[in-house]
Parts: structure tokens; sequence; C-alpha cells
């Protein structure tokens, strides 16, 4: 349980110096070839970190310490967990499925990756729209001729 939440706190502070880094870099400036080799590096590193050793701790936390095992059945006729289904007696459960530890375990492994794949395409999606966010806020601001704001601040 260690190895995987300190998995998850290196990934967030990982991640998050790419927001204010974004948010001081103009848009449009040309990139030097050590810039571009540093954050190829950086995000390639990011990218293994969390398709990489971020499942890979799930899994072994969830096959070590769990005991999410095959042999451990949640759900069906000789399950630990029982669903209210009924057959035509209503008096003894019935689920056809048998759905054991492990598939649940693959299921979890299988939406972090759906959501790391997500946040990934949101980040690029918002690096790629910062142009659009900063013309924004400066076209609501009215300027004179110097570019000094009209409007009086407190």
């Amino acid at each position: 349980m260690v190895a995987f939440l300190t998995t998850i706190l290196v990934t967030a502070l990982m991640v998050a110096p790419i927001f204010p880094y974004a948010k001081k870099r103009p848009v449009g400036t040309p990139l030097t070839w050590g810039e571009a080799m540093a954050g190829a590096v950086y995000i390639f590193f990011i990218l293994f970190w969390i398709y990489g050793v971020l499942p890979h701790q799930w899994l072994t936390w969830a096959d070590a310490e769990l005991g999410w095992r095959p042999d451990v059945i949640w759900f069906g006729p000789t399950g630990q967990i029982t669903l209210p289904f009924v057959g035509w007696s209503l008096q003894t459960p019935w689920f056809p499925i048998m759905v054991n530890a492990r598939a649940v375990r693959d299921i979890v492994a299988v939406l972090i990756y759906v959501g790391l794949l997500g946040g990934q395409m949101w980040i690029w999606a918002w690096w790629q729209n910062r142009g659009k966010r900063a013309d924004a806020a400066s076209a609501s601001e009215p300027t004179s001729t110097y570019g000094r704001p009209l409007v009086k601040r407190a």
C-alpha cells in the first residue's frame, strides 16, 4: 500500500509543475534544441511512470497484500457476495456469472489506464488552448493606446 500511494504522490508531484510552466511560457515562443530535449525526456518519464509504474504498483498491491487471487470468488453461485437475483423458486439466490477477485483487480487496472489517458488528453488540450485563454483575458480589459488599463483598480 505504501508503494502504491507513494507512486500516486510522485505522479502528482511530476504533473504539478506543468501548469505554472504553461502559464509562464508565452504562446508561439520557439524552442531551443536543449529545451526540446529536456521537455521530451521529462514527458517520456511521466508517461513511463503513469502507464508502467503506477498500474504495476496497483497490481502488485492487489495480489500481495489484498490477496485478490483467482480462487477468491466474489459473485456467483459459490461466491462470498450474493446479489439479490432470484430464480424461479424465490428461495435460493441465483447469479450465473462467476466473478473472481482477479477479474475485479484487472478491471480496476483498466480503469486506471483509462483515467490516466483521459487526464493526459485533457492536459494536452489545456496546453494547446492556453493562448486562447490569454487572448480572452486580455480582450476583456480595455486598454489605452499605450497598453495601460483604462479601468481604475482599487
